[in-house]
């Protein structure tokens, strides 16, 4: 059965709600809570707001054991993903989603797999009190981090407040918003430096752009449509029925948000379940057509290539890999 509208909008609303009653205890106001807007400009301290973001980014006193941080599940010599089927929380808790990447969040238009959180300070709030992850009440977090003379002293000094959760998302999001990799040896060659791809590259991009329907899913620039799709990954999607978690509309099931193919050399392993160990796997199932969902996208159908193909159109996905980011990572 599929829910009307008016329940959709008060889900919604009930989750809001949920979110400002949890963060209201610590001193966030509800106000600044819903239009998202900080006391103090944007621009004033931005640096150090950043620099405070990056450290909390990677503190594991924001897990409820003090074992895991944002950057457990986003490591940068991963392209800010994990590298593993699904991530790892608190106790060795499985999630039940692939950790997606952080690189170009800035861009993103919506967040999480179900394609329903609408900003970055927001979705900080998901991972620290989701219980699979970190596992964290809000209000106890905030005691936690204020108790810290570093984190209090910054709070006064940049935001002109205790420390609370309007200090701990806009700092995490500022952070996140400062992960860019737009700078591939395929952006190069876009800008007219034409030796950057080899012929086996440009032929696989033929490919892609040409002769298959990827960029209908995956155009050229941020290389996704921010939307959520069914790509036919299963018949019978099982537990986790993606978008329809949210809103209960049968037209959802099987729809998770589209990735950006940015990185996916670094990727691995693929989709929201983290079920496809390699690129091969990923061309081949969609050299099948998908498995033909109800809901499976229609622009999804089967195609054969020759293995010289398959192999170029591999390579031209790898020339999407910009690592320039991690120069703020490596050892000095």
């Amino acid at each position: 059965m599929i829910l009307d509208r008016r329940f959709s909008l008060l889900f919604s609303s009930v989750i809001l709600l949920f979110i400002i009653l949890a963060c209201c205890r610590s001193g966030f106001n509800q106000e600044e809570i819903v239009s998202l807007k900080s006391s103090q400009s944007d621009e004033e301290f931005i640096s150090e707001k950043i620099a405070l973001g990056k450290q909390l980014f990677f503190d594991k006193r924001l897990s409820r054991t003090n074992t895991i941080s944002c950057a457990s599940c986003h490591v940068p010599a991963f392209a800010f993903t994990d590298r593993k089927i699904v991530s790892e929380g608190v106790e060795g808790r499985k999630t039940t989603r692939n950790a997606p990447s952080l690189l170009n969040a800035k861009f993103l238009k919506t967040f999480m797999f179900d394609a329903h959180i609408n900003s970055l300070e927001q979705q900080v709030i998901v991972p620290i009190q989701e219980h699979q992850e970190m596992d964290m009440k809000m209000g106890e977090l905030i005691q936690k981090l204020k108790s810290i003379p570093a984190y209090a002293e910054a709070a006064k000094k940049y935001y002109g407040r205790e420390f609370d959760p309007f200090v701990l998302t806009r700092s995490i999001s500022s952070f996140e918003r400062t992960l860019i990799s737009m700078n591939s040896r395929f952006d190069q060659y876009t800008k007219g430096q034409k030796s950057m791809l080899t012929k086996d590259e440009v032929k696989g991009f033929k490919l892609f752009a040409e002769k298959l329907y990827c960029t209908q899913c995956h155009p050229v620039g941020h290389f996704t449509t921010f939307n959520a799709e069914n790509n036919g990954l299963y018949f019978d999607y099982g537990l986790d029925k993606g978008r329809f978690r949210i809103f209960n509309d049968t037209s959802d099931i099987g729809k998770f948000k589209v990735p950006s193919l940015r990185n996916i050399e670094l990727t691995y392993p693929y989709m929201h379940d983290g079920s496809l160990a390699t690129l091969e796997d990923v061309l081949s199932h969609y050299e099948k057509g998908g498995k033909g969902h109800l809901n499976q996208n229609k622009i999804i159908q089967p195609f054969k290539l020759s293995a010289k193909e398959k192999k170029q159109l591999i390579l031209f996905l790898k020339s999407l890999t910009d690592t320039s980011y991690m120069a703020d990572y490596r050892p000095k």
